[in-house]
């Protein structure tokens, strides 16, 4: 199953483009190693908490940036979102 999508004739060049896919977006040691990044905010967000009292609130705030940061990073920078036209 070939990734490359050769360019319309419309406009001015017809030359051959490559098109980010679910194929060539990330090899399999990448996606795993950006896995074992996130969930390690995402955990880091939860042990954060185990300090929290009322008396001290960093603990929650470093919760709220680390959970922020591990769901944010994926879905923003890393993901797709750029996508909406390809199809």
């Amino acid at each position: 199953m070939s990734s490359k999508i050769t360019g319309s004739s419309e406009g001015s060049t017809s030359h051959d483009e490559f098109v980010q896919t679910p194929q060539n977006e990330n090899k399999l040691g990448t996606s795993i190693v950006l896995f074992v990044v996130m969930i390690a905010l995402f955990f880091g967000a939860i042990y954060s908490l185990s300090f929290l009292t009322l008396d001290n609130p960093w603990p929650l705030a470093v919760c709220l940036v680390l959970f922020t940061l591990a769901f944010w990073i994926p879905q923003s920078i890393l993901g797709r979102s750029d996508s909406a036209g390809e199809h």
